[in-house]
């Protein structure tokens, strides 16, 4: 049955903190096969915001409908958080349980508009905002500063942030879903039974800036495309001579 481990061998023993020059073979081999991921920071931490409360239970291409249908019936995030939930709640409704997420967008669009600056962030960015829903003091303020801020807004945990900080502003901040979860735990990079928040930590704190964008992309891009939930395509994996977790499951 495809997922179940076989006899075919056992994880091998690796280091509970990963040998940098491990970390670089895996990286050097991804690059190889999945290239160099490009991406300018789109400079839209809003958008971000509610592009993950709209990818909540539902595929890509529904999510990306509703958000669609937003930018074709408002012009800027002022407009949407200004008009009737209801009216929001039609448009996304290609999303699914859009009466949830139409009022989660609501509640998350209002705190942006009127929390003050938090403790650390430059003050002189309350004066130069540009418009009412403005979070480009992320940009300034340092890292933990504005993650911890943006977990404060409702329904937001560590990984929504991470991707705020890393798409929006190029911030050295990676998020961890499902994919890069299974591909590092296989790897034996994350701990069996580590929670989120603690692979989060490990990822950055192992991960050079300048490779964090590279680094998520190329997990992410591994785990959907070669080392599946169910059955992970062992054979032809680009990691399979470095990986203590090859064999253990069926390829087909």
């Amino acid at each position: 049955m495809a997922g179940r481990s076989t006899s075919a061998g056992r994880r091998k023993s690796i280091p509970t903190v990963p040998d940098e020059s491990r970390l670089q073979e895996i990286r050097a081999r991804l690059r190889d096969y999945y290239g160099i991921p490009l991406a300018k920071p789109h400079r839209d931490p809003a958008g971000e915001l509610v592009l993950t409360v709209l990818s909540q239970n539902t595929n890509d291409r529904n999510r990306d409908v509703a958000y669609s249908r937003l930018e074709e019936r408002w012009g800027n995030w002022e407009e949407v958080r200004a008009a009737p939930v209801e009216e929001i709640e039609v448009a996304i409704a290609p999303g699914g349980i859009s009466k949830v997420k139409s009022a989660r967008i609501k509640q998350i669009l209002d705190r942006v508009a009127t929390d003050p600056l938090p403790n650390g962030a430059d003050p002189e960015q309350q004066w130069t905002r540009k418009r009412a829903i403005d979070l480009d003091w992320i940009e300034t303020t340092p890292l933990e500063i504005s993650r911890e801020y943006l977990c404060t807004l409702p329904g937001v945990a560590r990984k929504t942030a991470a991707c705020v900080l890393l798409f929006a502003y190029g911030l050295p901040d990676i998020p961890v879903d499902t994919h890069v979860g299974r591909v590092g735990t296989r790897l034996g990079l994350f701990g069996e039974k580590a929670s989120f928040e603690a692979m989060h930590d490990a990822i950055h704190a192992w991960t050079p800036p300048e490779l964090a964008h590279e680094e998520h992309v190329n997990l992410i891009r591994h785990g959907r495309r070669t080392c599946h939930k169910r059955a992970p395509q062992c054979p032809v994996c680009p990691l399979n001579a470095i990986c203590p977790s090859a064999g253990l499951f069926d390829s087909a």
